[in-house]
C-alpha cells in the first residue's frame, strides 16, 4: 500500500510539501498539479501583487498555490467548475482576497487585452494550445513583458517519428496522445511566431515516475470512484510504457517589454 504521505517530497517539492495530501488528492483534475506547478515557477518570475491568469484551473488547486506561494492574484478561470464552487474553496483556504474564479472557454476569455502579467496552464494547455493560431490569441492577455508558462503531459519523441501511436497509450489515453508533444516541439511552435520568446522548454526531471507515484496514491486513497478508476487505467499505461514515451513538458516564454 502507498502511504499518502508519498505525496510529501520536501526534498524535490517543498513548496507542495507543506499541503495536506488527502486535500491534493480530493481537489486534483489531473495527474500532481502542485508539483508540476512547483517545477514550473522555477522558470518564470513571479512577484507579489502579479496579476496572473491560472488558465484551466480547474478545482482550483493552482490558483490557491499561486496566492498562497507566491502572493500573486489570480484569476482562476474555468470552463467547467462553477465559479462559485471555487470561490467556496478559496475562501476556505484563506486566498478570497487575492483569487476570483471566472467561467471562462479558453478560446473566449473575458479578459482586457494586456490584463496579465503571467498567463499560467498546468495540465491543460495541451487541450487547446495545440491549434496553430491559439498563440497569437492568448498572447494578447499578456502586458508587455509577460511569461506565458505551461505544464502539459509530453512524449520524449513525436509519434510521428516513433511510427504513430504505441498500442499502450492509444489503449489508455486514446487518439487524444496526439495533443503530446516534446518540449522541443511546443519551442518551435512559440518561437517560430516571433510573439514570444522562449527562456526555458524541458521535460520534467524524473516525470513519468512522478506520474506513476501520483498515480498509485489516487488509486488507493481518492474518495472519488471515477478518480479511482481512471488512476488504475492510468498505472497500467505507464507501467508499460516504462518511462520510454511519457513525462511531462514544462515551457516559459516572455512577450516583448
Amino acid at each position: 500500500m502507498t502511504s499518502l504521505n508519498a505525496l510529501r517530497r520536501p526534498d524535490r517539492y517543498p513548496r507542495s510539501a507543506a499541503y495536506d495530501p488527502q486535500w491534493v488528492v480530493d481537489n486534483c483534475m489531473g495527474p500532481n498539479p502542485l508539483w508540476l506547478l512547483e517545477d514550473l515557477g522555477r522558470d518564470c518570475v513571479l512577484r507579489p501583487g502579479m496579476k496572473v491568469l491560472d488558465l484551466g484551473c480547474g478545482l482550483g488547486m493552482t490558483s490557491i498555490f499561486l496566492a498562497r506561494e507566491y502572493d500573486v492574484e489570480v484569476w482562476a478561470a474555468d470552463l467547467w467548475i462553477a465559479p462559485e464552487d471555487n470561490r467556496t474553496r478559496f475562501r476556505t483556504a484563506g486566498v478570497a482576497d487575492r483569487a476570483h474564479p471566472v467561467a471562462a472557454d479558453a478560446r473566449e476569455l473575458p479578459f482586457d487585452e494586456g490584463k496579465f502579467d503571467a498567463i499560467v496552464g498546468v495540465g491543460s494547455y495541451h487541450y487547446f494550445g495545440t491549434d496553430d493560431l491559439y498563440i497569437g490569441y492568448i498572447t494578447k492577455f499578456l502586458a508587455p513583458g509577460g511569461q506565458l508558462a505551461v505544464a502539459v503531459p509530453s512524449v520524449r519523441r513525436e509519434l510521428r517519428d516513433v511510427g504513430g501511436i504505441p498500442d499502450h497509450l492509444r489503449t489508455g489515453i486514446g487518439w487524444e496522445v496526439l495533443s503530446f508533444h516534446t518540449p522541443n516541439w511546443w519551442r518551435f511552435h512559440w518561437e517560430q511566431t516571433h510573439l514570444v520568446e522562449v527562456t526555458a522548454a524541458r521535460m520534467q526531471h524524473e516525470g513519468w515516475a512522478d506520474w506513476k507515484l501520483w498515480c498509485e496514491v489516487c488509486a488507493e486513497h481518492s474518495s472519488d470512484e471515477t478518480v479511482r478508476r481512471g488512476s488504475v487505467r492510468d498505472l497500467r499505461m505507464l507501467d508499460a510504457d516504462r518511462g520510454e514515451h511519457l513525462t511531462f513538458a514544462l515551457i516559459t516564454a516572455r512577450a516583448p517589454a
